[in-house]
């Protein structure tokens, strides 16, 4: 027999009711860092990524009531406009926070609260934190829990009804209409992993404004009495069997909901490319600093590989010379090769110029293939094993270990704040660093904000 409730009234009475008190101190602090750290993010990615400039330049066009900033580039737009401009800028760099598990929420998560936070007025600091708290943790239930086989963007698919939940608690809404939130968000729910794992797309750096703006259309919408779907996520046609083939974990899904913060684990990334690539680079990196090899010393590097990271290196000579920035910071070969050269990997490596970089090229040239399926990608990122051969005859192997931001190594309040700060270098309308250092200690201490919309007009 069926159960009674779908899980989607259990998520929209979770986001509804969740309060700042219920919340671990690692839950809190984990919802107060997406925050800033996406801000930095958006703010990079507002003069780094050209793709962007045609999504604000959309944005102003479309006039309507000055209810939400845009970042970056400024001015405030409707709110489902304005998440729609700081959601595409939030995933530009692939810079956004992962779960231990890969994929990412607080893209579409942040631009959407604040853009309601800012329309409603008055939303406060705890408020917030509850609010993102709750759609970090209904994501991670998500995405742990069902049978995804690699054919949908889950980032996109499932981020959709964490943002829309997040949103709805921040607007006000109750249980009920959080839940019928969720269902017309089911229409918006959308994303194939070929936008990701092809060559040739700004959409994979974009996807999360569609995500942000669906979630706000969604509790508008729910605010005017528009209704849902009762069994959105476990009914026949619901979105467990037509997604993932009815493959998902109730139980699992609903385990101490309300009591364990899955959120809490959200990585926070100290090198913009694709997750997946960061165990292959520390790797690297450390073969090349504990033997001193330069680029020239290096006759080959082999990389292991499961079935994900193949994706990543196919074919090899185009992932090894990528000829776009979204499309480089999918390229494994191409990733391995500045890390090595590098010895590290900072925002500003991903430039037109850096796409040429002689010594980088000719690293991912000396390149080649192990296929390992041991290393394929089920649900924990999967590690990373690397070989460098030099031409003096020497040969290393070493798996990539504590890597920056993961967590067996990850990022504190210091080290994301001096993240956000590097970021918000590079954005196309400058912020006075006074006004960045107060930021920072704004979002470091939300609790005690009255109306969050402060946060985000400091960095107008």
């Amino acid at each position: 027999m069926p159960p009674s409730r779908d899980i989607v009234h259990l998520f929209a009475d979770h986001a509804a009711g969740l309060r700042h008190d219920d919340l671990t101190v690692q839950a809190r602090d984990a919802a107060k860092q997406s925050i800033l750290d996406t801000f930095g993010v958006i703010l990079a990615a507002s003069g780094m990524e050209p793709a962007a400039q045609g999504v604000a330049r959309i944005v102003q066009e479309s006039g309507g009531t000055a209810e939400s900033t845009v970042l970056g580039f400024g001015g405030r737009a409707p709110a489902m406009m304005a998440a729609l401009a700081n959601g595409g800028l939030a995933h530009c760099l692939d810079y956004d926070d992962q779960t231990p598990w890969g994929q990412h929420c607080a893209s579409s998560i942040v631009p959407a609260v604040f853009a309601l936070a800012e329309r409603r007025g008055g939303v406060s600091g705890q408020d917030m934190i509850a609010a993102v708290a709750a759609g970090q943790d209904i994501f991670a239930r998500l995405r742990c829990n069902v049978g995804w086989k690699k054919d949908w963007n889950l980032s996109t698919v499932l981020a959709v009804y964490a943002a829309t939940a997040a949103a709805g608690r921040v607007a006000g809404l109750s249980a009920r209409q959080i839940s019928a939130a969720m269902g017309i968000a089911s229409l918006q729910s959308a994303g194939i992993m070929e936008m990701v794992a092809g060559r040739g797309s700004d959409l994979r750096g974009l996807y999360a404004g569609f995500s942000a703006k669906g979630a706000v259309l969604a509790v508008l919408m729910a605010q005017q009495g528009i209704g849902g779907i009762d069994r959105l996520f476990e009914g026949p046609s619901g979105v467990f069997n037509s997604y993932f083939g009815g493959q998902y974990d109730r139980a699992a899904m609903i385990k101490d909901l309300g009591f364990q913060f899955l959120g809490s684990g959200t990585l926070f990334k100290r090198w913009p490319c694709v997750g997946t690539a960061h165990s292959h680079m520390k790797a690297a990196i450390d073969i090349a600093t504990q033997n001193d090899l330069q680029p020239q010393d290096i006759a080959e590097i082999r990389l292991h590989i499961g079935d994900y990271h193949d994706l990543m290196c196919q074919p090899l000579a185009e992932r090894s010379a990528p000829a776009t920035l979204a499309d480089a910071k999918f390229s494994l070969p191409f990733l391995v090769a500045v890390a090595t050269v590098r010895r590290g990997m900072s925002v500003t490596d991903f430039t037109q110029s850096g796409l040429r970089d002689p010594k980088v090229l000719e690293t991912a040239r000396k390149i080649s293939l192990v296929s390992d399926p041991a290393l394929d990608w089920n649900l924990e990122l999967p590690m990373g094993r690397v070989e460098i051969a030099a031409r003096s005859g020497g040969h290393w192997q070493q798996e990539g270990r504590a890597v920056p931001g993961n967590s067996d190594n990850p990022l504190g309040w210091r080290e994301i704040r001096a993240k956000f700060r590097e970021c918000a270098a590079l954005s196309a309308r400058p912020v006075a660093a006074p006004k960045l250092s107060q930021a920072e200690d704004m979002a470091q201490n939300l609790e005690t904000l009255n109306d969050v919309s402060d946060l985000i007009r400091l960095l107008a």
